[in-house]
């Protein structure tokens, strides 16, 4: 078993930038990916960035890549999204996830999920 706890959401003008966190603890053998989503209002849920065990692969959607940055702690089992140039979409629940990973873009790839933290971004 595999907990995800995320934290450091908060509210954040546009043009701002916030870090989130998402600690894990418990046995990581079977995880290969950890990864971001997020969940606005009467959205989807929507992939965010993921990266690997191995190699320390990172994989960004679109609509974050060059804005987001996904960094990996092991010492701390831990993963942090770095966000940039926030813009009022980017304002969702985002959650954590670890599982294998493959594909990084499909949520059924994650076994296990954090509560997520919510990021409003709004002047």
């Amino acid at each position: 078993q595999v907990q995800l706890v995320e934290s450091g959401g908060g509210l954040v003008q546009p043009g701002g930038s916030l870090t989130l966190s998402c600690v894990a603890s418990g046995s990581m053998y079977s995880i290969n990916g950890m990864t971001w989503y997020r969940q606005a209002p009467g959205k989807e849920r929507e992939f965010v960035g993921g990266i690997t065990r191995i190699g320390s692969f990172t994989f960004y959607a679109d609509s974050v890549k060059g804005r987001f940055t996904i960094q990996r702690d092991d010492e701390q089992k831990a993963i942090h999204l770095l966000m940039n140039s926030l813009k009022p979409e980017d304002t969702a629940i985002y959650s954590c996830a670890a599982g294998t990973g493959v594909p990084m873009t499909a949520p059924t790839s994650f076994t296990y999920w954090g509560q997520g933290t919510q990021v409003t971004v709004s002047s």
